[in-house]
């Protein structure tokens, strides 16, 4: 789920943090933003499903296109996912419990 369809601006407060991604088979699902952290000089997103209660983050890079629009794209390398992952882990360890 990497591909970005629409952030809700001009949604409610309480959906201000919602980010609508779409999933392998074309459906919207939506995704609550967590945080955004820079490592090496790049921004990241972190964001957590609404609806599904895994636990699984979603992690996007940040993508800067014509100067001031962002847009949103996957991160490939495993060795970057787990050290973004550890990032947020050692930030969200009193408000999250992690599975080893």
């Amino acid at each position: 789920m990497a591909e970005i369809i629409d952030i809700s601006g001009n949604a409610p407060e309480e959906e201000e943090n919602i980010f609508l991604l779409e999933d392998e088979n074309g459906n919207e699902v939506p995704f609550e933003f967590v945080d955004l952290m820079e490592y090496e000089g790049e921004e990241y997103l972190f964001l957590l499903p609404v609806q599904d209660d895994d636990g699984e983050v979603v992690i996007l890079h940040v993508d800067m296109v014509d100067g001031d629009e962002e847009a949103y794209s996957g991160v490939e390398s495993d060795e970057l996912l787990t050290i973004l992952f550890n990032m947020f882990k050692e930030k969200y360890q009193d408000v999250y419990e992690f599975e080893d």
